[in-house]
């Protein structure tokens, strides 16, 4: 059964929550993160993102950049920019944007959960970006940025937050790309021993987006444990921030490949090539995937549809998925990317950047861009569940949570 605990929370002073909260810290280059912050003092990814506070050639993986980090985080917390919780709460974290709402709960799932499979996954995780965030989560002794976790909707569950949603949130404000974010603050101990009743009775919490940072937390409470043998289980290092949704609230948009060269092949090679396994059809005009099975393809100034003949398609719930058959059946045979995740051949690409990226990428710094349909979230689960693990970048959700707002000190 998944444990999910209240905790004493960090978060900024009623008022400032638009201007530290901040998007993940992944969704940025180096260079993007630096113009993000301008202007923008408070601004939490200037904590996620430390190297914001160096000249542009200072190495981002020194060790007085993390430290950078923990100072910026103590200086907001002694100056009042940041509070903490007195005792133990939840909160509820509403966003909505373009008519989609989704109310997650926060609080802290269990290191113990994740090693032992009550939290489920569905990526592998890079050892670079694993330690990176390893080394900032053991110099700010705190998790930063939440894990965004999915469960299968609770009657019980939907009804407690229906019922607590009736009051005025704490915080509600509109960030600059138009996601409303607002939060309710659970304190009554009634509603907190419903909550944790309720998720008793749940048997699995997937990992919907976070896999890195749910690997660092998990790695630095391993490590703790073993600096403090002594440890009972109550220690906050047992627990990792997060926010957890139901299934039937979630979006999830595509995840789109970009890729360098053709690998030695001409435009006409590489298009005969691609030909044997899929259905290749010249569009007259941009358009988006419209089914599982198709990919859209940017090449050289024109748009293909991409169809897989049914002799390569797979029942299985991983070789069965569209980023599955790309990987498998064009980027490793014609392409050469032999691992998407260490390759620097190939770029991904949110949807939520849209179409026009895809062509400026090709057009710019690459040379062929794949749109993809996006994964469904029943198809994760069924990934999970079966123990396997999805290709690289299967997945991409939006809105996506704001850092800053919820702090989990360890």
């Amino acid at each position: 059964m998944a444990v999910v605990r209240p905790f004493c929370c960090v978060h900024p002073a009623k008022g400032m929550e638009s201007e530290i909260a901040a998007l993940p810290y992944d969704v940025y280059s180096r260079e993007e993160a630096r113009e993000a912050v301008k202007g923008k003092p408070l601004s939490f990814l200037n904590i996620d993102r430390p190297e914001t506070l160096f000249a542009p050639e200072q190495d981002m993986y020194a060790q007085e950049v993390y430290e950078a980090a923990r100072e910026r985080l103590q200086k907001m917390r002694e100056e009042g920019a940041l509070v903490k919780e007195a005792c133990p709460v939840y909160y509820l974290y509403e966003l909505s944007v373009d008519g989609h709402s989704q109310t997650g709960i926060v609080g802290c799932a269990s290191i113990d959960d994740y090693e032992n499979q009550v939290i489920r996954k569905h990526e592998n995780t890079r050892a670079e970006k694993e330690a990176d965030r390893i080394r900032h989560v053991d110099a700010c002794n705190a998790q930063t940025g939440p894990i965004f976790l999915a469960y299968r909707s609770q009657e019980r569950v939907r009804q407690i937050l229906a019922e607590i949603k009736t009051e005025e949130p704490e915080f509600a404000f509109t960030a600059e790309d138009g996601v409303r974010h607002a939060g309710w603050r659970i304190s009554d101990e009634k509603q907190i021993q419903a909550l944790m009743g309720a998720f008793e009775n749940v048997s699995h919490i997937y990992i919907a987006d976070g896999h890195h940072r749910a690997a660092s937390a998990v790695r630095v409470g391993q490590r703790r444990r073993e600096a403090h043998p002594g440890y009972d289980g109550t220690e906050e290092f047992n627990y990792f921030l997060s926010v957890l949704f139901p299934d039937d609230e979630l979006r999830i948009l595509d995840y789109n490949r970009v890729v360098k060269d053709l690998n030695g092949l001409t435009m006409e090679e590489f298009l005969g090539k691609v030909s044997e396994k899929f259905d290749v059809l010249l569009l007259e005009k941009v358009r988006k995937p419209e089914k599982k099975g198709q990919i859209i393809m940017y090449l050289h100034g024109y748009w293909f549809r991409l169809t897989i003949k049914d002799a390569f398609m797979r029942q299985d719930p991983v070789e069965g998925m569209d980023v599955a058959y790309l990987q498998r059946e064009l980027l490793e045979p014609v392409l050469g990317i032999n691992d998407p995740k260490t390759d620097e051949r190939v770029d991904f690409v949110g949807g939520i950047r849209g179409m026009e990226e895809l062509k400026r990428r090709a057009d710019e710094d690459m040379e062929v861009a794949f749109a993809m349909y996006p994964t469904s979230i029943q198809e994760l689960f069924e990934v999970a569940d079966a123990g396997l693990l999805m290709p690289p970048k299967s997945t991409w959700f939006e809105p996506k949570l704001r850092s800053g707002l919820f702090i989990h000190e360890i």
